[in-house]
């Protein structure tokens, strides 16, 4: 057994015993794709307690240190905190009732341990809604992309290049995973629908998806802006006006 997964079977040895506490879910690599795991994977999950106990284990890690002691934590959202493990282990979690998680769209849950009398299907929850149409057409993200790469060069001529990054070498590299996406439905790959860019390596290879020339750093914007046109160009119809307004600015 992976120690992750170790480690969280004996958390939840230790949940089961506390009276307020109701199911515990792993998430991420330790959800339903718990083969994904490897030396780099943190540890995510999901405690499900009683109405009224949700302060209690999101303010206190007393519950947490018993399989191992806790070296380091913080809170990162109201219900939720960020931790790190003497021996390395780094866990993320949040703190919810049954009621908090149905409201939660969340995917790939898996149950490590719940009561007996739980309601069914807590780990059953779907994925975030993609965007309504006509928001999610080649269209709309070849476009997005384009005009992420003229406000982008423009802030890079400004001399706003951290801003420019962020426009050329993110945002549009999200329009063009999202492209990706809609004219490759059958890649098969394991999509994040919380992160497009999670796996995006093993999905595409450089021939198809050049991100060491998309995403060459801070001092590379109008180099990006130039491989990303480049791209978008080659695989999509592009509106002439923008592509001449864009080209001005290279």
């Amino acid at each position: 057994m992976h120690p992750m997964l170790r480690r969280l079977d004996d958390l939840a040895a230790h949940i089961a015993t506390r009276p307020d506490t109701i199911a515990l879910l792993g998430l991420g690599s330790a959800g339903v794709a718990y083969d994904r795991l490897d030396a780099h994977s943190d540890l995510d999950f999901f405690l499900v307690v009683a109405d009224g106990a949700v302060p209690r284990y999101a303010e206190s890690v007393d519950w947490l240190a018993v399989p191992c002691p806790v070296a380091y934590s913080f809170a990162n959202e109201r219900n939720g905190r960020k931790a790190l493990y003497a021996d390395g282990t780094f866990v993320e979690y949040a703190v919810f009732t049954v009621d908090d998680l149905a409201r939660l769209p969340f995917a790939g849950a898996r149950v490590v341990w719940q009561r007996p009398d739980a309601p069914a299907g807590l780990a059953e929850c779907g994925p975030p809604a993609r965007p309504a149409t006509p928001y999610d057409t080649v269209e709309f993200h070849l476009n997005e992309a384009l005009t992420n790469l003229y406000v982008g060069l423009h802030r890079e001529l400004r001399g706003e290049r951290l801003s420019a990054s962020r426009f050329i070498q993110s945002y549009a590299v999200d329009r063009v995973l999202a492209l990706l996406r809609l004219t490759n439905p059958d890649v098969a790959h394991r999509r994040d629908p919380f992160d497009p860019s999670r796996r995006v390596e093993q999905a595409y290879p450089p021939e198809v998806l050049p991100l060491a020339e998309m995403v060459p750093g801070y001092l590379g914007n109008r180099a990006a802006a130039r491989a990303t046109f480049g791209w978008l160009e080659e695989r999509f119809p592009v509106d002439p006006v923008i592509a001449a307004a864009i080209r001005a600015l290279f």
